[in-house]
């Protein structure tokens, strides 16, 4: 399958083919050869053309691959797949996908000698990594995030995949389930008098001997979550414009008062375990009154932070397990 990316001169002379942004339009033309071709506009504006829904598809983001495997399709390539196995448990691999490089660099070779239907990448990649992927696949690119609504370009973002692999009824059954999660978690975190608690998700890493904590302020995908089931974000620094997220060190953390402290590592990555690690005889860790009342909740490894709605319904599951113990 190949796509063709077409200019807005050749769209308008394909005026039997419909095309609008984020939609999936059936050709108009009847014939055999165009009867189940698929015209979407991506997020940069580019018309991507599939001659039907893709099969064999590559994912150089993990929260693009991580919708993909939601969806019931499994990549043909990805971008640091040991990575993604350390950081995605929550929604495993079910295949044995071709490692395509490094997320931010990925191997256009490789990528070629797949022969894919379809590429999925977003807009963390740089543009001219993109151009290359256009020569050697329909490229679909995706916003990476979106602080102003981070679920709501979650789930563009979804809908939009789905759109190009004919899988839009899985889309909708993924958001129903998320929602559904949402108002449980929102209820029992309500009925064990959790409504507003204060609380702060963070990350943290070691490099050169120095913590950097990263808070997720209101505009990051988990931080929306917090509020959708009835948490409140205790951040007050700033976010960035797509990921929401801020930047800190331990005498940050001072701004936080009384709070309830929750964060994500992994035992696959040494460097990202730093309350458990590196902070942990810390005087000016050991002196927050959210430390001091065992008020610091480690949740499961595997939960991606910047997933889908299968790693959001993980996360609220260990929210909620984490404060109504």
């Amino acid at each position: 399958m190949r796509r063709l990316l077409l200019t807005a001169a050749a769209a308008t002379a394909a005026a039997l083919a419909l095309s609008a942004c984020g939609t999936t339009e059936p050709a108009a033309d009847n014939s055999k050869k165009t009867a189940g071709r698929i015209t979407l506009t991506d997020a940069t504006g580019a018309k991507v053309q599939l001659d039907g829904p893709a099969k064999k598809v590559v994912g150089t983001e993990w929260n693009v691959v991580e919708s993909l495997i939601s969806l019931g399709v499994d990549p043909a390539g990805v971008a640091d797949v040991k990575g993604y196995k350390t950081w995605d448990t929550a929604v495993p691999l079910k295949n044995e996908p071709k490692d395509i490089g490094t997320r931010g660099e990925p191997s256009m070779d490789t990528i070629a000698s797949l022969s894919p239907d379809l590429i999925v990448a977003t807009s963390d990649l740089p543009p001219a990594a993109v151009k290359q992927l256009r020569k050697v696949a329909p490229v679909l690119e995706v916003r990476a995030a979106d602080a102003s609504d981070p679920i709501g370009q979650m789930t563009e973002n979804l809908d939009l995949i789905a759109k190009a692999t004919g899988t839009t009824q899985q889309a909708k059954e993924l958001k129903k389930q998320f929602e559904t999660k949402i108002a449980d978690g929102r209820k029992a975190l309500a009925d064990a008098g959790l409504a507003g608690t204060q609380y702060a998700f963070a990350d943290g890493y070691v490099v050169s001997n120095q913590v950097s904590i990263r808070p997720y302020t209101s505009g990051s995908l988990i931080g929306a979550v917090n509020e959708k089931i009835g948490l409140k974000n205790a951040w007050t620094v700033k976010g960035d414009e797509s990921y929401g997220l801020g930047a800190t060190d331990v005498e940050g953390l001072t701004e936080l008062g009384d709070v309830q402290f929750a964060y994500i590592g992994s035992d696959g990555d040494k460097n990202s375990t730093p309350f458990a690690g590196a902070l942990a005889k810390n005087s000016a860790w050991t002196s927050l009154p959210f430390v001091k009342k065992g008020n610091v909740h480690r949740l499961p490894d595997g939960i991606w932070m910047f997933g889908g709605p299968d790693s959001m319904e993980a996360y609220i599951d260990a929210v909620v397990d984490a404060l109504t113990k």
